[in-house]
């Protein structure tokens, strides 16, 4: 059956690649909900500008009175959750946005939802879904050994983790209080297309093809589970469509390496697809630099459970995604050089103090 859906902050990363796969291999009418910040961008979507299931409508989530007038216009069958600022980074350097967006944003979605999901029929509200997006890094800091499971207790370490943290609570303060149906998700770091240039992997990227120094933080032995961010939709779509409401599910690419590891990946790979003039590789342009203030040590997520229960497992291997990724973003620079005039120069980022802003 043909379904009605929102996707909040579907012109950022996740956002955009969850929107895509919805078009892809659905009928569902996708309503594409996003504030356009520094991270959302038209040009993610521009191939979806005029399909006749894909409506944008560009507002902040946390303005109630036209959060409402959607859910008039539209009457969703489901929601997912993705808008977030989410740069730990920008978090360290001005937390008041995230506190903004990812507490008081998730609030007032939530009680929109609500009200909407009361007003319908029966049937209607047995099929409704809020699905809340979120990340490993609410669950804090690993050592060497071990994986975050769905049970792991909360121990955020960052404004951004703190503020996506108490976004979960929220939902799930909504669901067991107010019977909303709801579900919760937690992913690994994702990677792939359009992924905002200052991430980790963009960085490397463009670091290697402008001959610049690529920044590693600390001795780069800092680890992370990484998640191709296709992979990623087609589990949200798996967790929304199949999962149990009021379950949490964790996502990850089964894909555990160090960030020193990774970055010399992708300048191997940089050798091989785009080679530098004179033939130097692109590891001699690594750079070791002041770690970020209270950087988590390792995350690593246990997906077991969306496995036996769902099904689901990601396709990619690191190499494989690493490598379209690669190939992506060689293929697609004026995206690069659009969706960073005048917003993000690569500059680093996270070494101010919490002034608000």
């Amino acid at each position: 059956m043909s379904r009605t859906i929102f996707i909040t902050g579907g012109a950022g990363f996740i956002g955009s690649a969850t929107v895509r796969f919805l078009i892809a291999h659905t009928d569902w009418m996708v309503v594409n909900i996003d504030k356009l910040t520094y991270a959302g961008h038209r040009a993610t979507l521009r191939e979806l500008e005029t399909h006749p299931r894909h409506a944008f409508h560009r507002l902040d989530i946390a303005d109630r009175e036209r959060i409402n007038a959607l859910f008039a216009r539209y009457r969703p069958d489901a929601l997912m959750h993705l808008a977030a600022e989410s740069h730990v980074d920008r978090s360290i350097d001005g937390p008041a946005e995230f506190i903004n967006t990812n507490i008081v944003g998730t609030y007032r979605l939530l009680e929109a939802a609500l009200t909407h999901w009361r007003s319908l029929d029966a049937s209607a509200g047995e099929r409704f879904r809020f699905h809340h997006v979120s990340t490993d890094e609410v669950f804090g800091s690993l050592g060497t050994e071990g994986a975050f499971t769905e049970t792991t207790p909360y121990n955020p370490n960052s404004p951004y983790s703190a503020s996506k943290a108490a976004s979960d609570h929220l939902v799930r303060a909504w669901h067991h209080t107010y019977g909303l149906p709801a579900l919760v998700s937690n992913c690994s770091n994702n990677y792939g297309p359009y992924q905002y240039p200052e991430k980790l992997v963009p960085v490397v990227i463009a670091k290697c093809l402008a001959r610049e120094p690529i920044p590693v933080y600390g001795t780069g032995s800092n680890v992370r589970d990484w998640l191709y961010v296709d992979d990623h939709a087609r589990g949200l779509y798996t967790i929304l469509t199949q999962g149990v409401v009021g379950e949490t599910y964790n996502v990850g690419g089964n894909a555990e390496v160090s960030n020193i590891e990774l970055v010399r990946k992708l300048c191997a790979l940089l050798d091989r697809l785009r080679p530098a003039p004179g033939g130097e590789p692109y590891a001699s342009l690594i750079e070791f630099v002041t770690d970020r203030p209270g950087h988590d040590y390792r995350y690593a997520i246990d997906a077991g459970k969306i496995r036996r229960q769902l099904g689901w497992q990601p396709a990619e291997s690191l190499e494989s995604g690493l490598e379209k990724t690669v190939r992506w973003y060689l293929a697609n620079q004026p995206w690069v050089d659009e969706v960073r005039e005048g917003r993000y120069q690569g500059e680093r980022l996270g070494l101010h103090g919490g002034a608000a802003r």
